[in-house]
């Protein structure tokens, strides 16, 4: 196509997943809102529950089920729509900017939310005696504030590589959102160098998660909820066929997941946080 007739593309079309469309709105829907409900409850539970305030790990925990409630919520009220019919389907090029970013902002934060709970987990396990020095309220907030960051600039990177190309052929998107894969094939140029980088950067990201998580032996057990959740994300950002699914109700099986593991170690860390543990060198 010659550069003086190329028509910049307005909107998209999404068309979703062949193996999904059989089934009914009603079914993700449901799904929706168990992840909202379960989400919900935790967060709740965090902030009704005064002695939970003084335990950075409940903290932490109440921060994910809050990002997970975001999650959901920036792809899954588009997906209803659009499974109801073609006619909603539709998202301005805009609307798919913001979309892809903020997927990608709330998905990376929780990988590295993921991170930060494990090194909460090491230090309780490995360090009691020095949990409350180091796990301070000012350090669990430059924590979270941190893997918000983090994940911003992420998200900023994947999104610039993605929209700097020129769009300006077919707008149908194989895809149920906006993602990085389904829109690099809609680019009317050479994007290698692009998707390459895009690559690298998710690579890089995903290995730092799982190095951070794994770098101690000794503490690996009690983080291995934290290091399946990560894998379990980005495997099915490859696997693409069944995160339709996922999108809609991952995130309320998350807190319970890693709650399971933190029960035994629950009564010790309330003792730390109320003064009860003393360190005989202190």
């Amino acid at each position: 196509m010659e550069p003086g007739n190329e028509t910049l593309v307005t909107d998209f079309i999404l068309e979703g997943l062949a193996n999904t469309r059989e089934l009914p709105s009603l079914f993700f829907l449901l799904l929706y809102l168990l992840t909202l409900l379960g989400n919900a409850l935790t967060l709740l539970t965090v902030l009704c529950d005064p002695q939970l305030h003084a335990l950075p790990t409940y903290g932490f925990l109440g921060h994910l089920s809050f990002l997970d409630t975001c999650l959901s919520s920036v792809t899954v009220p588009k997906i209803l729509p659009g499974l109801a019919g073609p006619s909603s389907r539709t998202i301005s090029f805009g609307g798919c900017v913001v979309q892809l970013y903020a997927f990608h902002f709330l998905a990376s934060t929780v990988c590295f939310l993921y991170t930060v709970m494990a090194y909460d987990r090491f230090l309780a396990v490995c360090h009691p005696l020095r949990y409350t020095v180091v796990m301070s309220r000012r350090a669990c907030v430059g924590l979270a504030a941190g893997t918000w960051l983090t994940g911003s600039l992420h998200a900023a990177i994947q999104a610039a590589l993605t929209f700097c190309l020129p769009y300006c052929g077919p707008n149908r998107v194989e895809y149920f959102i906006c993602d990085i894969p389904a829109m690099l094939k809609l680019a009317c140029t050479d994007m290698a160098t692009n998707r390459a980088v895009i690559l690298a950067n998710i690579g890089a990201v995903a290995a730092v998660c799982f190095l951070l998580i794994c770098g101690r032996l000794r503490v690996f057990s009690t983080c291995s909820a934290h290091l399946s959740l990560v894998l379990w994300l980005f495997e099915s950002h490859i696997q693409r066929g069944s995160s339709c699914i996922l999108h809609c109700s991952h995130p309320s099986a998350e807190p319970l997941h890693i709650h399971s593991e933190e029960q035994g170690d629950e009564k010790g860390l309330k003792k730390l946080a109320c003064g009860q543990t003393l360190s005989p060198y202190a």
